[in-house]
């Protein structure tokens, strides 16, 4: 009787057609780790994480912060001394960006063909001068990402430098948000900078997903991303 009553509380709590076989749930396996045996080279001076690069050549900015400075006169002087420490290798910056860079003339803003976005000033460090924010469009998809700081010596520094496909970049407060498209149409990438003042650079603090909730009803691009523009 005792037996009987187990079964039928137990049928009970399944469902009222009983319990039912799940069938083989398969076999839960131990992570494999691969190319042990094999490690990346230590990195270049100029790739280290956690480094402010003093960009040679640009004087200190009237102010305050990096107020007064032209955006295409600091990125031609970074992305230039970049070009001459990796020998064009395309390990600091993408080789092709000294290139588009010959195509800003004279005119303000470096001229309709230009491909440096428009400097944005906004204070990254909380100290109330505003750092500034800018862009390399390299061919319509990819671009190099800067962000420069003044120093108190008075010399301009770049504290973040990305090379990346920005789906949109976003500020608040002492953050940065980097999106970009993912192998999944559905989802960006968000890469959150927060500013180290112990290490003088914006640090990547926090690496999400997010969804693309306007977007997932619009038909797939001819390259597959529903959320990339």
């Amino acid at each position: 009787m005792v037996l009987a009553a187990v079964l039928a509380a137990l049928a009970g709590c399944a469902d009222v057609e009983g319990l039912r076989d799940q069938g083989d749930l398969g076999t839960v396996h131990a992570p494999k780790s691969l190319w042990k045996d094999i490690s990346p080279a230590p990195p270049d001076p100029g790739q280290k994480p956690g480094t402010a690069a003093v960009v040679p050549g640009v004087p200190g900015p009237p102010g305050p912060g990096m107020r007064g400075v032209d955006a295409l006169d600091v990125v031609r002087a970074d992305i230039t001394s970049d070009a001459r420490q990796d020998g064009g290798t395309g390990r600091l910056v993408d080789p092709r960006a000294v290139q588009r860079l010959a195509l800003c003339t004279r005119e303000p803003g470096g001229g309709p063909d230009c491909p440096v976005r428009p400097g944005v000033l906004h204070d990254l460090t909380g100290n109330g001068e505003d750092e500034l924010i800018t862009a390399l469009d390299i061919d319509g998809r990819l671009s190099e990402l800067r962000v420069y700081t003044v120093r108190g010596d008075g010399s301009v520094a770049r504290v973040l430098g990305r090379r990346a496909v920005l789906e949109g970049v976003e500020v608040a407060a002492e953050h940065l948000a980097v999106r970009e498209p993912t192998s999944n149409p559905k989802y960006v990438a968000v890469s959150d900078y927060e500013w180290d003042p112990e290490a003088g650079v914006m640090s990547l603090s926090q690496l999400t997903l997010d969804e693309c909730p306007a977007l997932t009803d619009l038909p797939l691009g001819g390259d597959g991303a529903r959320c990339a523009r």
